[in-house]
């Protein structure tokens, strides 16, 4: 079905987004240009999972880039004039590009990305800020920013997050372009396929079988390891041993994990999974 916006007033016209079966499916719909991403799409994804992600039927996101590309990264229009900008405009903007991916990364519902094409500078952030990626193998990846005189400062701290301090020193400043297999070998991709059609029929197995998993229990899967491995969230916690028993010992006597438990003693699928 298609998506009703939180606001029945607003359009989106940079994404493609519609709801299906409980999935959010989310579509960079900018073809034209590689879908490299603008001011616009910078705040319509940012509402899309700070909004509209979080209503209660939703279950699942998926992120897709429309056409042959995922994401080439930024917008040369965009870019253009983001070098004129004034100091504080200027800060604004990449205020706002952080955001964007800070609030992908923390969205408490699973993101599953299909890439394929391409994933340039900006392109890899988003794949970087996925819970699951699936990508073809031919598709090419590269953080080039030092080739512009920049660097990858605002997807940085989720780039890091996901391959490590060894692998991002390495190709933030060789900046070479590599293709798939070697984004999984970094950590960046989990599962490769050969082609479109594949890609497809890989996405819809994926999202397939996650309505067998406890809502909540997604939930409080990726908030536990945002929570043990993000620095700043890990420094802040004085006990994580404590954190982490007291997580499981509440989700036990919770009705979900009540009805779940019961369900696996009794050889039956849980009330979330259907028949």
């Amino acid at each position: 079905m298609s998506f009703q916006p939180t606001d029945p007033s607003s359009t989106f016209k940079t994404l493609d987004v519609r709801v299906d079966g409980g999935v959010l499916r989310v579509q960079l719909a900018r073809p034209e240009v590689r879908n490299a991403f603008n001011a616009t799409l910078i705040g319509e994804l940012t509402r899309v999972f700070s909004v509209d992600a979080l209503r209660p039927e939703i279950r699942i996101i998926t992120l897709r880039g429309k056409g042959e590309v995922f994401c080439a990264g930024g917008d040369l229009a965009w870019m253009r004039g983001g070098i004129k900008l004034p100091p504080a405009e200027n800060l604004a903007d990449t205020v706002a590009l952080t955001e964007m991916f800070r609030v992908m990364n923390e969205c408490p519902k699973p993101v599953i990305a299909a890439i394929q094409g391409a994933a340039i500078g900006g392109g890899v952030g988003m794949i970087a800020v996925c819970d699951h990626v699936i990508a073809t193998e031919d598709t090419q990846l590269s953080l080039s920013e030092v080739r512009l005189g920049i660097v990858p400062a605002c997807i940085g701290p989720f780039v890091i997050a996901k391959i490590g301090a060894s692998h991002a020193r390495s190709l933030f400043i060789t900046a070479e372009r590599f293709r798939a297999p070697k984004a999984r070998e970094v950590g960046l991709v989990h599962q490769l396929v050969k082609d479109a059609a594949e890609l497809e029929r890989e996405l819809d197995r994926v999202v397939g079988n996650m309505p067998q998993c406890g809502p909540e229990a997604l939930k409080h899967a990726k908030a536990l390891v945002l929570e043990l491995s993000w620095p700043e969230r890990r420094a802040a916690r004085k006990d994580p041993y404590h954190y982490v028993a007291k997580m499981l010992a509440d989700l036990r006597v919770s009705p979900e994990g009540q009805e779940g438990t019961t369900a696996f003693l009794e050889k039956r699928k849980p009330n979330w999974a259907g028949k």
